[in-house]
């Protein structure tokens, strides 16, 4: 690289980093210095009592039921060796002639 390609890379990164430092930031108030109140703590129960009730039917637990099954028999499925026994058998007989 030329040497004057290369100081004017290098003088472009050094302004492009010493920009943000030049912007003015906003007037905040000193911490602890606020008009407001801090919010008020609510007990949970008040909370959930606003909620409405669970809009859950018996066609969405027959779904969730369903979803559920699937999901048990995938990591069924995942629970099994990742290597058939034939190929476990001829990896095992590679590693032990030293050809693995």
């Amino acid at each position: 690289m030329r040497p004057s390609l290369a100081l004017a890379i290098l003088f472009a990164i050094t302004a492009g980093s010493l920009a943000p430092g030049c912007s003015t930031l906003p007037a905040l108030p000193p911490p602890g210095d606020s008009a407001m109140p801090p919010p008020a703590l609510l007990p949970l129960d008040d909370l959930v009592a606003g909620l409405p009730p669970p809009r859950a039917t018996d066609a969405t637990a027959s779904n969730l039921a369903a979803r559920a099954s699937r999901l048990r028999s995938r990591a069924a499925l995942m629970r099994g060796p990742v290597l058939a026994p034939e190929t476990r058998a001829r990896l095992a007989a590679a590693i032990a002639r030293g050809a693995a």
